[in-house]
């Protein structure tokens, strides 16, 4: 079980005061003691010392808590354990990321400390940054998907341009799968959820020629009714079937040479909800003027729906899907010489995603909704990527890591929108739009970080990358309308181009204290490339380009082990000022609402983190994570013809909750020679938090929390466990996003909108 936060901290336009009591607070984020491991202590109190946590945070494995990077680590143990198996689910564990959820996963987005790109615009790039393996994820919607054999994920915050080849100029996802060894080992796991929730997984893992090579095949198969009710047809929404599998072959010919060889493939395929409404009122922002719909609650009544906050019902007479396709191959080369190690990683990836959905959430046509929009959209993602590192040797004045990055990723989309009108004379007019376009981002870059070693216990920090962003797009849209109709422009053939040369760095101090404490100050420049707002309704006045995202963050952390490692205590404090932030602005379409992205200005981003994980006891670690977050719009740029009001300045980021904490124990109530029992329980609560950049009140989801537990039966002689798992113990109701539409909201369920138990059998061989 595990989860592990290292936090970093931000100053600026802090007190002394302040800050000095933020350091002595300092804490080691929750579940130490449930992430990678090194050897156990020998002391004689090492049964109630926290272990060592091993990361790999900047291309080279060090200690957790001596990096000087915000680094959050959640173990594949808690993932399986807590039937947390994609990025979007497991993230929930560190306060502070936060994800955008959609009914498709090609719109989903992650944001850390309040930053990230919201857009379904393939002209875009992340603000937060996926890895997988050491391979960077061209887009965001790749992320959705079942991880399969997982030894753990690595959250580090802040920018971290010149540690990875890719901008990341919020931070980064590394997600790190399990490895071949020589050892024989196997294992399969059940487990099974109230809702008809199953998930089968297993792997296999050994040597296959002595001495040279080793391999490892993992498997799984899961799926999910849901949890919303279609009551137009009486099926399930919100659910899922999902497979795929994950091939390793380590071939190590001499001591010096080795090359990891990978290739990996999931198909899935997802019920969206379509739109689920919980209120038949919008309230307007600056007015704060409330608006109660006067046809929607007819309209809602006649097909047998009832608005509110615990609604789980839709009426949808087209279906809702996304089918998703993700593979990929690597191969990594490492050779090491004279104490350099040289690492080359060659890799490509292809996605193709397919979403049909019911646009305007309604099953009738009638004379209060007379119009019913049907999508499908295609995308097809190829990316071709090469990395070459360079890691010195360390323990010398200078040791540092550089390397040369090269992205090619081509997307391709089709999207077509068929619209159906009731006219006042009772006949009907049917409408389409069909638009094929895409973009192609090529990116270069250097890269590198280096130690200063001026005495065994004090350094600085020097770091930099230098990118070459070249970026074009085209878009070609037929229409059978030579005028706008709901949802859809008319005919439109644009394309356009970006080339810009950028840099983002680092530079900073690290004093270890003592052996047990360590502090760092960092102030980095972070940068994201140029966008292009591609999307089905493009128009000319779209097709302009959107300035690269630069930012200037402070980061200050301690990181300290007390009473001999029984207790880890960190704290963070940030201060990140964002330009040309990219964000989405509501828009009009002939009536229908849409997003368009665009530079929105100066925002900016301070908070405490705050985290501790302590073992004074043998058999209980306790441990609690706490993000305090001011997330603001500094200065909002406002489009022409802006479809909300733009006074937002020093109004909150959307996703950007102020605070968040999460909290854990882990007891072992019994254990002998062969049987041990062991209690697990979580909390997570977060306030209340905007989901709107236009500041609409009605958007806010209220504050919530949501308690977990097991309890786990193990047999270390036959080796298998036992484990019953129940969710959302308090039976908590929550929306993870609400927007408004039609006159009124809708918000997104999440799986554990309600309690729900399941049952996990694991045996190893």
């Amino acid at each position: 079980m595990s989860v592990k936060t290292t936090n970093s901290i931000l100053l600026k336009n802090t007190s002394r005061g302040a800050f000095v009591a933020a350091l002595l607070a300092s804490s080691s984020l929750a579940g130490a003691a449930m992430a990678q491991t090194a050897a156990a202590s020998t002391d004689t109190n090492a049964g109630n010392q926290l272990e060592e946590v091993v990361v790999t945070a900047r291309l080279r494995n060090e200690s957790l808590q001596t990096t000087p990077v915000a680094v959050s680590v959640v173990s594949g143990a808690l993932v399986r354990q807590e039937n947390r198996n994609n990025i979007v689910d497991l993230v929930a564990l560190i306060p502070s990321v936060e994800t955008r959820t959609s009914p498709s996963n090609k719109d989903a987005s992650l944001l850390i400390r309040g930053l990230g790109t919201i857009t379904t615009s393939p002209g875009a790039e992340p603000t937060v940054s996926t890895v997988v393996d050491g391979v960077v994820l061209a887009r965001p919607g790749q992320m959705v998907t079942d991880i399969v054999d997982l030894d753990r994920v690595e959250v580090l915050r802040g920018p971290q341009g010149t540690l990875f080849g890719k901008n990341a100029s919020a931070g980064v996802i590394n997600i790190i799968t399990a490895n071949p060894t020589p050892e024989t080992s196997a294992h399969i796991e059940g487990a099974y959820y109230q809702g008809n929730e199953y998930r089968i997984s297993g792997a296999v893992n050994g040597e296959i020629v002595k001495g040279i090579l080793s391999g490892r095949l993992a498997g799984v198969t899961s799926g999910y009714e849901g949890n919303v009710d279609n009551i137009f047809n009486g099926t399930k929404n919100n659910g899922y079937k999902s497979q795929g599998f994950r091939g390793k072959l380590l071939f190590t010919p001499t001591e010096n040479f080795s090359v990891l060889a990978g290739v990996d493939y999931t198909d899935s395929n997802l019920k969206s909800t379509g739109a689920i409404y919980v209120a038949t009122y919008n309230i307007g922002y600056p007015s704060g003027v409330r608006t109660n719909s006067v046809n929607l609650p007819k309209i809602l009544a006649a097909q047998g729906l009832t608005a509110s906050m615990d609604n789980t019902d839709v009426s949808l007479n087209s279906p809702s899907s996304v089918l998703d396709m993700n593979s990929g191959a690597f191969v990594q080369a490492n050779y090491t010489l004279g104490g350099f190690d040289l690492t080359s990683i060659t890799a490509f990836r292809y996605w193709r995603n397919v979403q049909r959905g019911d646009l305007d959430g309604y099953s009738k046509l009638t004379s209060l909704t007379p119009t019913q929009q049907v999508d499908l959209g295609h995308v097809w993602t190829k990316q071709y990527t090469q990395e070459f590192r360079l890691s010195s040797p360390k323990g010398k004045f200078l040791d540092y890591v550089v390397g040369l990055y090269f992205m090619h990723a081509p997307d391709k989309e089709d999207y077509r929108r068929d619209t159906t009108q009731l006219l006042a004379n009772g006949s009907t007019v049917a409408n389409y739009g069909y638009n094929q376009f895409g973009a192609t981002p090529t990116h270069q870059s250097v890269f590198g970080e280096a130690n200063l070693n001026f005495t065994e216990r004090f350094r600085a920090l020097v770091g930099a990358r230098l990118v070459d962003d070249k970026l074009r797009f085209y878009s070609s849209r037929y229409s059978t309308s030579p005028t706008p109709v709901p949802g859809i422009n008319p005919s439109f053939v644009g394309e356009g181009s970006a080339h810009v040369k950028d840099y983002a760095g680092r530079v900073g101090l690290q004093y270890d204290v003592n052996d047990s404490t360590h502090a760092y100050v960092t102030y980095s420049r972070g940068y994201k490339g140029p966008a292009f707002n591609v999307f089905f309704n493009q128009t000319a006045l779209q097709t302009n380009t959107l300035n690269q995202e630069t930012s200037k963050a402070f980061e200050a952390g301690l990181k300290s082990r007390l009473f001999d490692r029984r207790l880890q205590f960190n704290v963070a404090v940030f201060n990140d000022d964002v330009s040309n932030y990219q964000a989405n602005q509501p828009d009009i379409v002939a009536g229908a609402i849409i997003t368009r992205l665009i530079n929105a200005g100066d925002v900016s981003t301070k908070g405490i983190e705050i985290d501790a994980v302590a073992k004074f006891i043998d058999n209980l670690t306790l441990s609690v994570d706490y993000t305090h977050l001011d997330a603001r719009i500094e200065k909002f740029n406002c489009p022409p013809n802006a479809a909300a009001s733009c006074q937002v300045n020093g109004k909150t980021l959307p996703l950007a909750p102020k605070d968040k904490v999460s909290a854990r124990a882990q007891y072992v109530a019994y254990q002998s020679d062969r049987m041990s029992v062991d209690l697990n329980t979580n909390y997570t609560w977060q306030s209340e938090q905007q989901n709107s950049i236009t500041q609409t009140p009605d958007t806010i989801s209220p504050s919530y929390g949501v308690w977990n537990a097991s309890v786990a039966l193990t047999d270390t002689v036959s080796d298998w466990s036992a484990r019953l798992v129940v969710r959302n113990i308090l039976d908590q109701q929550y929306r993870t996003f609400i927007s408004q539409a039609n006159g009124g909201l809708i918000g997104q369920v999440p799986r554990d909108f309600n309690r729900y138990f399941g049952l996990i059998l694991r045996k190893n061989f």
